[in-house]
């Protein structure tokens, strides 16, 4: 559409043309990406659509038209929703650890039982925090942002559901939930002394941390990523097949449903967690190449429309998103390449699950929505509504 027929008044609010200022790049890569999971999916399966190619396709594809939606959404909505949403959910995580509606699955209590269905309060907090951050640094100049006594109301929004996540104990969604907030504060202009100081304090804390804090099977991921040839059968099992399976592929991979690992089963959760070294066993290293190509070329357009955004609100919670998404691809992509211990971190649209879906595609529906509303202005204000 003409940049002229944009100015006239009320035109940027009509549907058709916010349905026009929809970045396709975007929507076009997470489409090859969820088509490469499902067609992974499929393959693992042994050349079936169940358990878990259908359903992967089947949810992409309800939750793509709710993200298109959602990029409809006027940025004030965002905005209001910010801090009422971060604290519906830190309620719902408190409810998984005093209420009975808690289950626990693989050895962390992290699920909520609505009795029609389970979800994982630790994914979605995720995107309220980065809305909620987005919110706080809008109403603060660049100079409280830099260095002021205020930043600790940023950092008790990141520390309280880091800590009780952390609890549960779930290891991969705290990192994600700290790294992030972390993300968000070096964004909005955090003092370089005050990043220094911060990763000194966290190389003096890591050790005593590993050693006294963590639970007996997170202490074991730790040790088995420093050494993991050192019990092969047990603990070290899984990132030694990760390694097999990576290196197996070659330049060219062994072919579609022709990987070893994964077809006969001795790659451990090949449709969730280690599905990019099924990617790199079946297509190599140019396979494995051409989906972090679709990664990078998706958070490069995502940090471009963060740049774009006329609001602060829009810049700091579409770059945030844009963090949330690069540290999934960045955690996973060095668990499965034994460059760093196995957290349960999935590779997104990727790998089989709702709950990260769900929550990438809520991210890239903000982002789109930053897009699309790119020359809104929010006001400023500190209120809490």
């Amino acid at each position: 559409m003409p940049a002229s027929a944009l100015t006239r008044p009320g035109e940027r609010d009509r549907l058709s043309s916010k349905f026009a200022e929809l970045d396709w790049r975007v929507i076009g890569l997470l489409c090859i990406l969820a088509g490469i999971g499902t067609a992974m999916l499929y393959s693992i399966a042994g050349g079936h659509w169940q358990p878990w190619a259908a359903k992967h396709l089947i949810r992409f594809g309800v939750l793509l038209v709710a993200m298109i939606g959602m990029a409809m959404v006027h940025p004030k909505w965002w905005f209001h929703a910010a801090y009422p949403l971060y604290g519906v959910l830190l309620v719902l995580v408190l409810m998984i650890e005093f209420t009975p509606l808690g289950y626990t699955a693989g050895g962390a209590k992290n699920w909520l039982n609505l009795g029609f269905t389970r979800i994982q309060p630790a994914e979605f907090v995720k995107i309220g925090l980065v809305l909620a951050l987005a919110r706080w640094y809008h109403g603060h100049s660049a100079q409280e942002a830099r260095w002021s006594w205020k930043l600790l109301i940023p950092v008790g929004m990141i520390g309280v559901p880091f800590l009780l996540v952390a609890k549960q104990p779930d290891l991969g969604s705290a990192m994600i939930i700290g790294l992030t907030g972390a993300a968000v504060m070096f964004m909005a202009g955090l003092s370089w002394r005050v990043i220094a100081a911060a990763v000194a304090a966290a190389v003096a804390v890591i050790p005593p941390f590993v050693m006294f804090v963590m639970h007996d099977y997170q202490r074991n991921r730790v040790l088995t990523f420093l050494n993991p040839e050192a019990d092969p059968s047990g603990t070290g099992y899984n990132i030694i097949q990760s390694k097999i399976a990576l290196g197996s592929g070659g330049l060219m991979g062994k072919g579609y449903g022709l990987g070893s690992q994964s077809q006969l089963e001795f790659l451990p959760e090949r449709h969730t967690d280690f599905i990019f070294s099924t990617v790199s066993e079946e297509f190599g290293f140019l396979g494995s190449f051409t989906v972090l190509a679709c990664y990078v070329a998706l958070i490069l357009i995502s940090l471009r429309i963060a740049a774009l955004s006329h609001s602060h609100f829009g810049r700091i919670s579409a770059a945030g998103m844009t963090a949330f998404l690069a540290l999934f691809v960045l955690i996973n992509g060095a668990m499965v390449m034994g460059l760093a211990p196995v957290v349960g971190v999935p590779m997104p649209l990727l790998s089989y699950g709702g709950s990260t879906m769900m929550t990438v595609m809520i991210g890239f529906g903000l982002i789109l929505s930053m897009r699309v509303h790119r020359y809104v202005e929010l006001p400023k204000g500190q209120g809490l509504f």
